[in-house]
């Protein structure tokens, strides 16, 4: 299923994990260990599952891939937000949380579109 040309949800999630690789430092700095490692886990799992569906071994697969990638968008989300609306941390980065609401969507679009073919 691998191809060589640009795929957008791969280099969104890529790019999207860069970015969560320097909040989760920030955080780091500031001693917040639990936070940090939380949000990196989930945030860098999104590509990195979005990366193992493209060597999908069968639709099935592949879907299972994206269901488990949107898993880990929702939690990450979850723990960008608890950042966001807590005094004791700092505020994502105005991208984050905008970037990773376009890759819910986009993942979404792709589920349902892997499930009707």
């Amino acid at each position: 299923m691998r191809s060589d040309k640009e795929n957008i949800i791969v280099k969104l999630t890529f790019d999207f994990s860069i970015k969560i690789i320097k909040f989760s430092e920030e955080l780091r700095k500031l001693h917040k260990y639990e936070m940090s490692s939380q949000i990196f886990r989930s945030g860098t799992s999104i590509g990195a599952n979005i990366r193992e569906a493209q060597n999908a071994e069968s639709k099935a697969d592949f879907i299972h891939k994206f269901k488990i990638s949107a898993k880990e968008a929702d939690e990450v989300e979850y723990w960008l937000l608890l950042c966001q609306e807590s005094e004791f941390y700092p505020n994502p980065t105005k991208e984050l949380i905008p970037d990773l609401k376009s890759i819910i969507k986009i993942i979404s679009k792709i589920i349902a579109t892997s499930k009707r073919r």
